[in-house]
């Protein structure tokens, strides 16, 4: 194993993809499914529009002064950019504007990629998630909920045709 290899967290981000997953498939796909396709997606939009949060990684005192300031900045900025799409995305669809599927196109596979980045470079720079400080709960806990809630994203947008004003 890789001196940064680390059970009790990889275990913990483990278990917060199967729960978000479970907790999705049971609970929230249906009560979207029901919604029209817009108000779904704004939801969704909506969820994904606290990533502000991880500009925290940046906050002194809030991780780890060793805590690469690349990294956190990458984090920080890509998350950011990621709320301010997920923000447009809700207000082109509360507003009906005819470029509302294609911001949440944008919204979607910047976050979807940004989270990727961001676990991959924690996976490959980081050697130890202590460092994430008090952010340990980001990727542990919020970037499983999140990158779940872009697959929802991701299924609604695909749909076609009825299956599409259902939902």
């Amino acid at each position: 194993m890789p001196p940064s290899f680390n059970l009790p967290f990889v275990l913990s981000v483990a278990g917060a993809f199967l729960t978000s997953a479970v907790v999705a498939a049971i609970y929230v796909w249906p009560a979207l499914r029901a919604m029209p396709r817009y108000d779904a997606l704004r939801l969704l939009a909506a969820f994904n529009a606290f990533r502000f949060l991880g500009m925290n990684f940046m906050v002194a005192g809030f991780v780890s002064a060793q805590l690469s300031p690349d990294f956190a900045a990458e984090v920080g900025w890509g998350d950011l950019i990621a709320a301010t799409l997920a923000l447009a995305s809700m207000a082109a669809l509360s507003w009906r504007w005819s470029v509302a599927v294609p911001i949440v196109w944008i919204f979607n596979v910047w976050g979807t990629l940004d989270l990727l980045n961001a676990y991959y470079m924690g996976v490959t720079k980081i050697q130890d998630p202590g460092l994430f400080g008090a952010g340990i709960y980001l990727p542990a806990l919020y970037v499983p909920l999140l990158l779940v809630s872009h697959v929802l994203v991701f299924t609604i947008l695909l749909r076609t045709g009825s299956e599409a004003k259902a939902v």
